[in-house]
Protein backbone atom coordinates (compact mmCIF):
# COMPACT_ATOMS: atom_id res chain seq x y z
CA UNK A 1 0.00 0.00 0.00
CA UNK A 2 1.45 3.28 -1.35
CA UNK A 3 2.43 5.88 1.66
CA UNK A 4 0.49 8.81 2.29
CA UNK A 5 2.45 11.54 2.05
CA UNK A 6 2.88 13.97 5.65
CA UNK A 7 0.99 17.10 5.37
CA UNK A 8 3.43 20.09 6.82
CA UNK A 9 1.24 22.94 8.02
CA UNK A 10 3.30 26.11 7.82
CA UNK A 11 0.47 28.42 8.60
CA UNK A 12 -0.48 31.76 6.50
CA UNK A 13 1.11 35.43 6.32
CA UNK A 14 -0.93 37.39 8.27
CA UNK A 15 0.12 40.88 6.47
CA UNK A 16 0.85 42.43 2.63
CA UNK A 17 4.64 42.40 3.98
CA UNK A 18 4.91 39.29 4.89
CA UNK A 19 2.96 38.33 1.71
CA UNK A 20 5.55 40.28 -0.76
CA UNK A 21 8.51 38.70 1.15
CA UNK A 22 7.48 35.28 0.31
CA UNK A 23 6.87 36.39 -3.13
CA UNK A 24 10.26 37.88 -3.82
CA UNK A 25 11.81 37.08 -6.59
CA UNK A 26 15.02 39.22 -6.46
CA UNK A 27 18.82 38.19 -5.33
CA UNK A 28 18.52 40.05 -2.05
CA UNK A 29 15.50 40.71 -0.46
CA UNK A 30 15.75 42.75 3.04
CA UNK A 31 12.33 42.53 5.24
CA UNK A 32 11.57 44.79 8.12
CA UNK A 33 12.40 48.26 9.54
CA UNK A 34 10.58 48.74 12.69
CA UNK A 35 10.05 45.77 15.56
CA UNK A 36 6.93 43.79 15.70
CA UNK A 37 7.23 43.02 11.90
CA UNK A 38 6.94 38.90 12.22
CA UNK A 39 10.29 38.82 10.87
CA UNK A 40 11.25 35.87 12.42
CA UNK A 41 8.47 34.03 11.63
CA UNK A 42 9.05 35.17 8.03
CA UNK A 43 12.31 33.83 8.06
CA UNK A 44 11.72 30.01 9.68
CA UNK A 45 8.56 29.93 7.16
CA UNK A 46 10.42 30.81 4.39
CA UNK A 47 13.18 28.13 4.92
CA UNK A 48 10.93 25.24 5.41
CA UNK A 49 8.52 26.16 2.75
CA UNK A 50 12.17 26.05 0.08
CA UNK A 51 13.20 23.17 2.39
CA UNK A 52 10.12 21.43 1.28
CA UNK A 53 9.82 23.21 -2.70
CA UNK A 54 13.25 22.11 -3.69
CA UNK A 55 14.67 18.85 -2.86
CA UNK A 56 18.14 19.14 -1.96
CA UNK A 57 18.54 22.57 -1.56
CA UNK A 58 20.82 23.84 1.23
CA UNK A 59 19.90 26.73 3.55
CA UNK A 60 21.90 28.82 5.79
CA UNK A 61 20.06 30.69 8.66
CA UNK A 62 23.11 33.14 10.07
CA UNK A 63 23.10 35.68 13.26
CA UNK A 64 25.70 36.68 15.34
CA UNK A 65 25.10 34.25 17.80
CA UNK A 66 23.94 30.99 18.49
CA UNK A 67 22.06 32.21 21.68
CA UNK A 68 20.21 34.81 19.68
CA UNK A 69 18.55 32.08 17.87
CA UNK A 70 17.51 29.52 19.72
CA UNK A 71 14.25 30.67 21.06
CA UNK A 72 13.54 32.77 18.15
CA UNK A 73 14.18 30.42 15.50
CA UNK A 74 15.67 27.17 15.75
CA UNK A 75 13.17 25.72 18.85
CA UNK A 76 9.85 27.27 16.66
CA UNK A 77 11.01 26.00 13.30
CA UNK A 78 11.88 22.58 14.46
CA UNK A 79 8.42 22.45 15.82
CA UNK A 80 7.34 22.73 12.34
CA UNK A 81 8.78 19.51 10.92
CA UNK A 82 6.85 16.14 12.03
CA UNK A 83 9.84 13.51 12.54
CA UNK A 84 8.51 11.64 8.90
CA UNK A 85 9.80 14.56 7.03
CA UNK A 86 12.86 15.73 8.80
CA UNK A 87 14.89 16.02 11.91
CA UNK A 88 17.12 17.84 13.99
CA UNK A 89 20.60 17.28 14.70
CA UNK A 90 22.05 19.54 17.81
CA UNK A 91 25.65 18.73 17.00
CA UNK A 92 25.59 20.14 13.77
CA UNK A 93 22.94 22.17 14.61
CA UNK A 94 21.33 21.47 11.55
CA UNK A 95 17.85 20.24 10.10
CA UNK A 96 17.96 17.33 7.73
CA UNK A 97 15.25 16.36 5.41
CA UNK A 98 13.89 13.16 4.07
CA UNK A 99 14.37 14.78 0.74
CA UNK A 100 17.79 15.54 0.74
CA UNK A 101 17.66 19.63 1.89
CA UNK A 102 19.09 20.73 4.86
CA UNK A 103 19.31 24.35 7.24
CA UNK A 104 22.41 24.52 9.12
CA UNK A 105 22.05 27.56 11.64
CA UNK A 106 25.34 29.74 11.39
CA UNK A 107 26.53 31.90 13.67
CA UNK A 108 29.73 34.74 12.61
CA UNK A 109 31.21 36.06 16.04
CA UNK A 110 33.18 39.40 15.28
CA UNK A 111 36.24 38.60 13.53
CA UNK A 112 36.52 39.35 10.20
CA UNK A 113 38.19 35.81 9.68
CA UNK A 114 35.18 33.84 10.02
CA UNK A 115 33.79 34.25 6.63
CA UNK A 116 36.87 33.19 5.31
CA UNK A 117 37.57 30.37 8.00
CA UNK A 118 34.86 28.35 8.72
CA UNK A 119 32.79 28.87 5.74
CA UNK A 120 35.41 29.02 3.08
CA UNK A 121 34.24 26.91 0.49
CA UNK A 122 31.09 26.19 1.64
CA UNK A 123 27.91 26.66 -0.98
CA UNK A 124 24.29 26.94 -0.14
CA UNK A 125 21.51 27.82 -2.09
CA UNK A 126 19.49 30.38 0.05
CA UNK A 127 20.91 32.56 3.05
CA UNK A 128 19.24 34.35 5.55
CA UNK A 129 21.41 36.72 7.35
CA UNK A 130 18.89 37.72 10.53
CA UNK A 131 19.38 41.14 12.00
CA UNK A 132 21.71 42.38 9.49
CA UNK A 133 22.21 45.40 10.77
CA UNK A 134 24.51 43.65 13.48
CA UNK A 135 26.92 42.66 10.68
CA UNK A 136 29.52 44.62 9.04
CA UNK A 137 29.24 44.96 5.07
CA UNK A 138 32.38 43.03 4.66
CA UNK A 139 30.42 39.92 6.31
CA UNK A 140 27.32 40.15 4.41
CA UNK A 141 29.41 40.45 1.18
CA UNK A 142 31.89 37.49 2.53
CA UNK A 143 28.58 35.90 2.95
CA UNK A 144 27.20 36.20 -0.79
CA UNK A 145 30.36 34.18 -1.73
CA UNK A 146 29.13 31.09 0.09
CA UNK A 147 26.14 31.59 -2.55
CA UNK A 148 26.81 29.02 -5.36
CA UNK A 149 25.99 25.76 -5.96
CA UNK A 150 26.15 23.91 -9.89
CA UNK A 151 22.11 22.95 -10.11
CA UNK A 152 18.47 24.91 -11.00
CA UNK A 153 18.27 25.99 -7.49
CA UNK A 154 17.23 29.93 -7.88
CA UNK A 155 20.02 31.35 -5.65
CA UNK A 156 18.04 33.61 -3.24
CA UNK A 157 20.11 35.89 -0.01
CA UNK A 158 17.23 37.01 2.13
CA UNK A 159 17.92 39.68 5.32
CA UNK A 160 15.84 41.18 8.04
CA UNK A 161 16.98 44.20 10.49
CA UNK A 162 15.59 46.91 12.68
CA UNK A 163 17.25 50.00 12.14
CA UNK A 164 20.56 51.02 14.43
CA UNK A 165 23.80 48.81 14.70
CA UNK A 166 26.59 48.33 13.33
CA UNK A 167 25.51 47.46 9.97
CA UNK A 168 23.05 50.52 9.71
CA UNK A 169 24.73 52.36 6.83
CA UNK A 170 25.72 49.80 4.70
CA UNK A 171 22.18 48.40 4.74
CA UNK A 172 20.84 51.81 4.39
CA UNK A 173 22.46 52.61 1.35
CA UNK A 174 21.51 49.29 -0.86
CA UNK A 175 18.01 48.76 0.36
CA UNK A 176 16.64 52.20 1.33
CA UNK A 177 18.42 55.06 -0.08
CA UNK A 178 18.85 52.84 -3.08
CA UNK A 179 22.69 54.25 -3.48
CA UNK A 180 24.80 51.85 -5.43
CA UNK A 181 28.33 51.33 -6.57
CA UNK A 182 29.56 50.36 -9.58
CA UNK A 183 29.35 46.38 -10.16
CA UNK A 184 26.16 46.51 -7.71
CA UNK A 185 22.91 46.13 -9.86
CA UNK A 186 20.09 47.95 -8.87
CA UNK A 187 17.37 45.11 -10.17
CA UNK A 188 19.07 42.58 -7.36
CA UNK A 189 17.93 44.16 -4.60
CA UNK A 190 14.18 44.71 -2.64
CA UNK A 191 13.35 46.23 0.48
CA UNK A 192 9.89 45.41 2.02
CA UNK A 193 9.44 47.30 4.81
CA UNK A 194 6.76 46.44 7.68
CA UNK A 195 5.59 47.83 10.98
CA UNK A 196 4.06 46.26 14.27
CA UNK A 197 0.65 47.56 12.59
CA UNK A 198 0.68 44.78 10.01
CA UNK A 199 1.36 41.73 12.51
CA UNK A 200 -2.47 41.22 13.18
CA UNK A 201 -1.13 37.97 15.77
CA UNK A 202 1.13 40.04 17.26
CA UNK A 203 -1.71 43.24 17.97
CA UNK A 204 -4.00 40.28 19.22
CA UNK A 205 -1.66 38.09 21.84
CA UNK A 206 -0.44 41.29 22.78
CA UNK A 207 -1.97 44.90 23.12
CA UNK A 208 0.31 46.24 25.42
CA UNK A 209 2.78 45.85 22.37
CA UNK A 210 2.28 49.33 20.99
CA UNK A 211 2.37 51.24 24.82
CA UNK A 212 5.64 49.73 25.34
CA UNK A 213 7.11 51.09 22.07
CA UNK A 214 5.36 54.31 22.32
CA UNK A 215 7.17 54.39 25.83
CA UNK A 216 10.99 54.58 24.32
CA UNK A 217 13.54 57.56 23.57
CA UNK A 218 12.37 59.63 20.52
CA UNK A 219 14.67 58.79 18.57
CA UNK A 220 14.48 54.81 19.58
CA UNK A 221 10.72 55.48 19.21
CA UNK A 222 10.86 56.75 15.93
CA UNK A 223 13.60 53.70 14.83
CA UNK A 224 12.20 50.70 16.30
CA UNK A 225 7.84 51.90 16.01
CA UNK A 226 8.03 53.61 12.66
CA UNK A 227 11.37 52.23 11.27
CA UNK A 228 12.74 55.11 10.41
CA UNK A 229 16.26 54.54 9.20
CA UNK A 230 17.16 58.71 9.99
CA UNK A 231 16.24 58.41 13.71
CA UNK A 232 19.17 55.87 14.51
CA UNK A 233 22.03 55.46 13.08
CA UNK A 234 24.38 55.54 15.49
CA UNK A 235 27.80 56.28 13.66
CA UNK A 236 30.40 57.69 15.06
CA UNK A 237 31.76 59.57 12.03
CA UNK A 238 28.47 61.06 10.98
CA UNK A 239 30.24 63.22 8.70
CA UNK A 240 32.25 61.04 6.91
CA UNK A 241 30.92 61.11 3.25
CA UNK A 242 32.00 59.02 0.41
CA UNK A 243 33.15 61.20 -2.64
CA UNK A 244 33.56 64.12 -0.34
CA UNK A 245 36.03 62.33 2.06
CA UNK A 246 37.40 60.36 -0.48
CA UNK A 247 39.38 61.09 -4.01
CA UNK A 248 40.75 57.99 -6.76
CA UNK A 249 44.29 57.60 -6.10
CA UNK A 250 46.87 59.45 -7.68
CA UNK A 251 50.85 59.91 -7.31
CA UNK A 252 51.68 61.62 -4.21
CA UNK A 253 54.42 63.89 -5.03
CA UNK A 254 58.04 62.97 -4.12
CA UNK A 255 57.97 66.90 -1.39
CA UNK A 256 54.74 65.95 0.41
CA UNK A 257 55.85 64.81 3.78
CA UNK A 258 54.75 61.13 4.28
CA UNK A 259 54.08 59.36 7.56
CA UNK A 260 53.05 55.88 8.66
CA UNK A 261 50.28 55.09 11.68
CA UNK A 262 49.41 51.43 13.36
CA UNK A 263 47.88 49.72 15.72
CA UNK A 264 49.37 46.28 16.66
CA UNK A 265 48.02 43.47 18.23
CA UNK A 266 47.86 39.46 17.16
CA UNK A 267 44.45 39.53 16.65
CA UNK A 268 45.37 42.80 13.84
CA UNK A 269 48.33 44.71 12.63
CA UNK A 270 46.27 47.75 10.77
CA UNK A 271 48.88 50.06 9.27
CA UNK A 272 47.90 53.51 7.03
CA UNK A 273 50.08 56.00 4.86
CA UNK A 274 49.36 59.40 5.53
CA UNK A 275 50.87 62.42 3.02
CA UNK A 276 50.42 65.91 3.50
CA UNK A 277 50.46 68.58 1.04
CA UNK A 278 51.58 72.41 1.31
CA UNK A 279 48.49 73.59 2.50
CA UNK A 280 48.16 71.05 5.24
CA UNK A 281 45.67 69.03 3.81
CA UNK A 282 46.14 64.98 4.75
CA UNK A 283 45.90 62.05 2.42
CA UNK A 284 45.41 58.62 3.70
CA UNK A 285 47.10 57.29 0.19
CA UNK A 286 47.66 53.43 1.37
CA UNK A 287 46.72 50.67 3.91
CA UNK A 288 47.21 47.27 5.13
CA UNK A 289 46.30 44.53 7.64
CA UNK A 290 47.18 41.45 8.73
CA UNK A 291 45.93 39.43 11.22
CA UNK A 292 48.49 36.62 13.29
CA UNK A 293 51.66 38.40 13.01
CA UNK A 294 54.33 38.77 15.66
CA UNK A 295 56.14 42.01 15.91
CA UNK A 296 59.21 41.23 13.80
CA UNK A 297 56.55 40.41 10.85
CA UNK A 298 54.38 42.92 10.95
CA UNK A 299 57.17 45.58 11.05
CA UNK A 300 58.13 43.89 7.66
CA UNK A 301 54.73 43.75 6.37
CA UNK A 302 54.61 47.91 6.88
CA UNK A 303 58.67 48.07 5.23
CA UNK A 304 57.53 45.75 2.39
CA UNK A 305 54.52 47.58 2.14
CA UNK A 306 56.65 50.86 1.71
CA UNK A 307 57.91 51.38 -2.12
CA UNK A 308 61.90 51.69 -1.98
CA UNK A 309 62.50 55.28 -2.54
CA UNK A 310 59.60 56.65 -0.39
CA UNK A 311 60.81 58.48 2.51
CA UNK A 312 58.75 58.38 5.47
CA UNK A 313 59.21 61.12 8.10
CA UNK A 314 57.98 58.97 11.02
CA UNK A 315 55.98 55.97 12.02
CA UNK A 316 53.34 56.76 15.04
CA UNK A 317 52.56 53.65 17.74
CA UNK A 318 50.51 53.09 20.40
CA UNK A 319 52.05 54.09 23.72
CA UNK A 320 51.68 50.17 25.10
CA UNK A 321 54.38 48.76 22.62
CA UNK A 322 56.49 50.80 25.01
CA UNK A 323 55.26 48.82 28.30
CA UNK A 324 58.19 46.42 29.22
CA UNK A 325 57.16 42.41 28.83
CA UNK A 326 57.55 40.60 31.85
CA UNK A 327 58.58 37.94 30.56
CA UNK A 328 61.21 39.30 28.58
CA UNK A 329 62.03 42.44 30.06
CA UNK A 330 62.33 44.52 27.20
CA UNK A 331 59.35 46.21 24.71
CA UNK A 332 57.53 45.62 21.47
CA UNK A 333 58.74 49.02 20.09
CA UNK A 334 62.59 47.59 20.77
CA UNK A 335 61.60 44.70 18.68
CA UNK A 336 59.87 46.94 16.01
CA UNK A 337 63.13 49.47 15.78
CA UNK A 338 65.50 46.04 15.72
CA UNK A 339 63.33 45.06 13.07
CA UNK A 340 64.25 48.21 10.73
CA UNK A 341 60.84 49.94 11.95
CA UNK A 342 61.74 53.03 14.79
CA UNK A 343 58.97 54.13 16.04
CA UNK A 344 57.10 57.17 17.97
CA UNK A 345 54.88 57.58 20.56
CA UNK A 346 51.53 58.63 20.02
CA UNK A 347 48.57 59.92 22.59
CA UNK A 348 46.53 57.35 23.37
CA UNK A 349 43.57 59.46 24.97
CA UNK A 350 40.61 57.96 23.52
CA UNK A 351 38.20 60.67 23.09
CA UNK A 352 40.62 63.59 22.38
CA UNK A 353 42.47 61.36 19.63
CA UNK A 354 38.77 60.78 17.94
CA UNK A 355 37.72 64.24 18.42
CA UNK A 356 40.86 65.05 16.65
CA UNK A 357 39.87 62.99 13.78
CA UNK A 358 36.82 64.73 13.61
CA UNK A 359 38.36 68.01 12.98
CA UNK A 360 39.85 67.04 10.28
CA UNK A 361 37.24 65.82 8.70
CA UNK A 362 35.66 68.72 9.05
CA UNK A 363 35.13 70.84 5.63
CA UNK A 364 37.34 73.96 5.50
CA UNK A 365 36.64 77.08 4.03
CA UNK A 366 37.52 76.25 0.78
CA UNK A 367 34.84 73.67 0.62
CA UNK A 368 37.05 70.55 0.87
CA UNK A 369 37.97 68.38 4.18
CA UNK A 370 40.73 68.44 5.88
CA UNK A 371 41.44 64.76 5.10
CA UNK A 372 40.72 62.61 2.62
CA UNK A 373 41.09 58.98 1.82
CA UNK A 374 41.85 56.81 -1.74
CA UNK A 375 39.23 55.43 -2.19
CA UNK A 376 41.28 51.89 -3.02
CA UNK A 377 41.84 52.14 1.19
CA UNK A 378 38.71 50.24 1.19
CA UNK A 379 38.93 49.04 4.83
CA UNK A 380 39.47 51.92 6.36
CA UNK A 381 36.40 53.65 4.43
CA UNK A 382 34.34 50.75 5.71
CA UNK A 383 35.68 50.51 9.10
CA UNK A 384 34.65 54.30 9.75
CA UNK A 385 31.33 54.05 8.25
CA UNK A 386 30.49 51.13 10.26
CA UNK A 387 32.03 52.34 13.52
CA UNK A 388 29.48 53.05 16.69
CA UNK A 389 29.00 55.51 18.78
CA UNK A 390 29.49 54.11 22.73
CA UNK A 391 26.36 53.42 23.98
CA UNK A 392 27.62 55.09 27.56
CA UNK A 393 30.23 57.43 26.17
CA UNK A 394 28.94 59.46 22.76
CA UNK A 395 32.13 61.03 22.49
CA UNK A 396 33.93 57.97 22.19
CA UNK A 397 33.71 55.17 19.55
CA UNK A 398 32.62 51.81 20.92
CA UNK A 399 35.00 48.83 21.37
CA UNK A 400 32.81 46.41 19.57
CA UNK A 401 32.75 44.87 17.21
CA UNK A 402 36.52 44.53 18.11
CA UNK A 403 37.43 43.97 14.38
CA UNK A 404 36.33 46.90 12.67
CA UNK A 405 38.45 49.46 15.07
CA UNK A 406 42.03 48.59 14.19
CA UNK A 407 41.76 50.64 10.88
CA UNK A 408 40.59 53.66 12.80
CA UNK A 409 42.39 53.15 15.37
CA UNK A 410 45.68 53.75 13.51
CA UNK A 411 44.69 56.99 11.78
CA UNK A 412 43.52 58.14 15.40
CA UNK A 413 47.21 58.09 16.49
CA UNK A 414 48.09 60.18 13.49
CA UNK A 415 45.35 62.39 14.10
CA UNK A 416 46.29 62.72 17.60
CA UNK A 417 49.96 63.93 17.13
CA UNK A 418 51.69 66.46 15.25
CA UNK A 419 52.95 67.08 12.05
CA UNK A 420 55.48 68.12 10.07
CA UNK A 421 53.85 70.13 6.70
CA UNK A 422 56.33 69.91 3.78
CA UNK A 423 58.90 72.66 2.89
CA UNK A 424 57.13 74.33 -0.45
CA UNK A 425 59.76 75.18 -3.65
CA UNK A 426 60.29 78.78 -3.04
CA UNK A 427 58.54 81.08 -5.81
CA UNK A 428 60.12 83.83 -8.03
CA UNK A 429 60.07 86.84 -5.66
CA UNK A 430 58.44 90.23 -6.64
CA UNK A 431 60.75 93.23 -5.69
CA UNK A 432 57.44 95.50 -6.42
CA UNK A 433 54.80 93.54 -4.56
CA UNK A 434 53.48 95.56 -1.35
CA UNK A 435 54.66 93.42 2.44
CA UNK A 436 52.41 91.47 3.39
CA UNK A 437 50.58 91.34 7.15
CA UNK A 438 52.74 89.38 8.57
CA UNK A 439 56.19 90.92 7.39
CA UNK A 440 54.49 94.25 8.54
CA UNK A 441 53.49 93.71 11.90
CA UNK A 442 56.11 91.02 13.06
CA UNK A 443 59.40 91.77 10.72
CA UNK A 444 58.80 88.55 8.84
CA UNK A 445 56.93 85.23 7.88
CA UNK A 446 55.27 83.24 11.02
CA UNK A 447 56.68 79.42 11.14
CA UNK A 448 53.59 77.91 10.25
CA UNK A 449 55.41 74.25 9.92
CA UNK A 450 53.49 72.53 12.42
CA UNK A 451 49.95 71.52 13.07
CA UNK A 452 48.73 70.65 16.36
CA UNK A 453 45.45 68.88 17.36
Amino acid sequence: MPQQPVQVDLGRPNSEPQRRFFASRKLYTCYGGARGGGKSWAVRTKAVGGALRWPGIRILIIRRTYRDMENSLITPLVKLIPAEVGRYNGSSNMVLFQNGSSIKFGHLPNDRATVEGEYQGQEFDWIFMDEATQFTESEFRGMGGCLRGVNDIPKRFYLTCNPGGVGHQWVKRLFIDGRFRPGENPDDYIFIPARFTDNADLLKSSPGYAAMLDNLPESVRKAHRDGDWNALSGQYFSEFTRGLHTVAPFAIPPEWRKYRAFDYGLDCFACVWVAVDFQGRFYVYREVAQSGLIVSRAAELALASTPDGECIEATLAPPDLWSTQKDTGRTMAEIFTESGLPLVRAGNSRVPGWLALKELLRVRGDGKPGLVIFRDCRGLIEDLEALQADERNPSDAATEPHHITHRPDALRYFAASRALLPEKPPEPVDEDAPPDYDEVMHGGAPDLRYLYY
